[in-house]
C-alpha cells in the first residue's frame, strides 16, 4: 500500500506532513509514503525533525509549484500542473499511489479530484465526509461543505455513500441513516427536505437503506443514526457549532478543575478520563475527511493538522483503499437514482 502525501499543504507545512509521515511509517509499517513536493523544503523539513537522511519506506516526489490559499480553487490544480496537489492527484489517477493526502485548499483539492481522479461513473457529486462523535460512538456526517445546495437526487446519493462508508470503514452493520431536519416528524423542513424523505422511505422499503427517518442535530449527537444526510451549508454548519462546543466545554471544564487546590486535585484524579474527552473532541485524532465519491481514495486534512493528524489521515486512506467502497458504489449506481428508489435491488 502506498499513499502519497501533499508536503505543501496546510498551515504547518512541511514540518507537519513530514514529521506525520515519518509517525505513520513507524506505526503502519507495511505503509510505503511519497512525500509531494519541493524537494529542497521536505529535507529541511526532514532535518528538523531530527532525520539525517529518508528512513525505509518514504521517498519524495519534487513538485516546484504549491496552490496558495488565495488562488482560485476552481482553476488552481490546472493552472498549477506542477504544484503538489496536482502531482499527488496524477499519482493516484496513474496507479502510482492508492491514496492521496492533503491539508490545502479544500475547494482546488475537491475540484482537481473530481477532475483528475474523476467521481464513480453515475455519481452527480462527491461528498465530504468527516465522522462526528456522538453519545453512541460516531457518526459520519455529509455533506459537510462540498455542496452548498442539493437536489434529492444529491442527497439520496449522500444517503448510499454514507451508508457503504460506516459499513465498510468504520465497521457498523446496518448502518442507520438519518436526514437532517428541524423536527422528527416526516411533513417537517422545506420542499428539498420533504421529498428527500420520501425517497429514503421508499429506499428503505427496498432494502437498499436503514433509514430511520429525520433527526435533528441534537438527537443526531446523542447517537439517533450512524450516517447523517444533510446538504452542504447544513452540514459545515453543525460540523463547525460541533468544533466550537467542543473548545467551549473544554475552557470551562479545565477552568472549573484549576479554581482551587481541591479541584486541582480532583483533576489528578481524572486525568485519564480527561485525556480521553480530550481526545474524542480533538480533529488531529480523526486525520482528516475522506473525499466520498471519488473513484479513489482522497483524504482532506483540515488546514491546521499537526503531525498526529497527518499519521491518522494517511490511517484513514488506508482503510478506504482496503474497504473497496469505490466498487460497492460503483456496482449499486443504478439504486442512488431517484426513479429507481421504488424497484427493487
Amino acid at each position: 500500500m502506498k499513499i502519497a502525501i501533499d508536503a505543501m499543504g496546510g498551515d504547518f507545512a512541511p514540518l507537519a506532513p513530514v514529521k506525520g509521515a515519518l509517525l505513520a511509517r513507524e506505526k503502519y509499517g507495511d505503509v510505503e509514503i511519497v512525500l509531494v513536493g519541493r524537494e529542497s523544503a521536505i529535507t529541511d523539513a526532514l532535518r528538523q525533525a531530527g532525520q539525517s537522511a529518508l528512513p525505509a519506506g518514504v521517498t519524495v516526489r519534487n513538485a516546484t509549484e504549491v496552490v496558495e490559499i488565495a488562488d482560485d480553487p476552481a482553476t488552481a490544480f490546472k493552472k498549477k500542473p506542477g504544484s503538489s496537489l496536482t502531482v499527488g492527484l496524477n499519482m493516484v489517477r496513474d496507479g502510482e499511489a492508492d491514496g492521496f493526502v492533503s491539508a490545502g485548499s479544500t475547494g482546488a483539492l475537491l475540484s482537481g479530484a473530481t477532475l483528475v481522479v474523476k467521481r464513480v461513473r453515475g455519481l452527480r457529486r462527491a461528498a465530504l465526509a468527516p465522522t462526528i462523535p456522538t453519545a453512541t460512538g460516531r457518526a459520519v456526517l455529509l455533506d459537510c461543505g462540498a455542496n452548498a445546495e442539493c437536489t434529492v437526487e444529491y442527497l439520496l446519493q449522500f444517503a448510499y455513500l454514507g451508508s457503504y462508508y460506516a459499513a465498510k470503514v468504520l465497521g457498523v452493520e446496518k448502518p442507520r441513516v438519518g436526514l437532517l431536519n428541524i423536527g422528527a416528524e416526516e411533513e417537517k423542513g422545506d420542499a428539498l427536505r420533504r421529498e428527500t424523505y420520501q425517497k429514503l422511505r421508499e429506499a428503505h422499503e427496498n432494502g437498499n437503506l436503514n433509514f430511520v427517518g429525520n433527526v435533528e442535530a441534537k438527537e443526531a449527537l446523542l447517537g439517533a443514526c450512524d450516517v447523517i444526510v444533510c446538504d452542504g451549508f447544513s452540514g459545515n454548519v453543525m460540523l463547525k457549532t460541533i468544533e466550537g462546543a467542543g473548545k467551549l466545554l473544554g475552557g470551562m471544564l479545565k477552568g472549573m478543575l484549576l479554581k482551587n487546590a481541591g479541584t486541582k486535585l480532583a483533576a489528578l484524579l481524572l486525568k485519564g478520563g480527561l485525556s480521553d474527552f480530550k481526545k474524542t473532541l480533538d480533529p488531529n485524532e480523526v486525520g482528516g475527511t475522506a473525499l466520498l465519491g471519488i473513484s479513489k481514495p482522497v483524504v482532506k486534512a483540515h488546514g491546521s493538522s499537526n503531525e498526529t493528524a497527518f499519521c491518522n489521515a494517511v490511517r484513514q486512506a488506508v482503510e478506504v483503499a482496503r474497504s473497496g467502497i469505490a466498487d460497492d458504489i460503483a456496482r449499486d449506481i443504478d439504486k442512488m437514482r431517484p426513479d429507481r428508489a421504488r424497484e427493487n435491488g
